[in-house]
């Protein structure tokens, strides 16, 4: 064996000694896939919400919520990152929940509301901490997606709209809410999509969460 041939045999096995480069970890986990409302569970007025063409679609009868209650972290996540890209139509209200549960009807009574809102007549525009924390400003257009994604560390909660900050909001500790609203609080829980009125028609796509707890 002459000495070429050698050093390529030594060479390949030092290669293959080598250790193996590591799987690229994929954090941001997708709630939806773009085709079914598999991982997902509505009460009431069910026909709210529709798939097409990639997106969930909220436009129905009445107040509707659709949950998460997927496999994604057992459906329950504390400390997250989350965003989906949106779009609103003209006159339409909607709102995404966190740290919230399943409920057959009504208006959900666990954790927080963010706002998803550009025309309609209530005030609270989209990236408001419903009731908490309320922005006022219009920081983006009805038919035109935008993204809109919240943070929570601990008792903080961080709204952005396109990566600009709009609330940054830090629960007091042992903070006391207004009967009826007592588990408006942060702890752990799902999300859920908002289904508002007939007049409303809104849009969702990309919905990812990434746990970090």
């Amino acid at each position: 064996m002459n000495k070429i041939i050698v050093f390529a045999v030594v060479v390949c096995l030092l290669m293959g000694a080598a250790p193996a480069a590591r799987p690229v970890k994929a954090d941001w986990i997708p709630l939806f896939d773009g085709k079914t409302l598999n991982g997902w569970k509505v009460g009431d007025n069910a026909g709210t919400f529709t798939v097409d063409s990639g997106c969930i679609i909220a436009h129905g009868n009445g107040p509707a919520h659709l949950f998460y209650v997927g496999d994604a972290h057992g459906h329950n996540f504390k400390d997250f990152d989350f965003k989906a890209d949106v779009m609103t139509r003209p006159g339409s209200n909607s709102g995404i929940y966190i740290h919230t549960a399943y409920q057959e009807k009504d208006w959900p009574v666990k954790g927080y509301e963010v706002q998803v809102n550009n025309s309609h007549t209530d005030w609270r525009r989209t990236g408001s901490l419903y009731a908490i924390e309320d922005v006022k400003e219009v920081y983006v257009k009805d038919d035109v997606w935008f993204t809109e994604s919240v943070s929570v560390r601990g008792k903080r909660i961080v709204i952005k709209i396109n990566d600009k900050t709009v609330v940054d909001y830090t629960e007091p500790e042992n903070v006391q809410r207004p009967k009826g609203s007592e588990q408006r609080v942060l702890s752990s829980g799902t999300f859920a999509l908002q289904g508002h009125d007939p007049n409303s028609k809104v849009y969702f796509r990309n919905i990812l969460v990434k746990p970090v707890d």
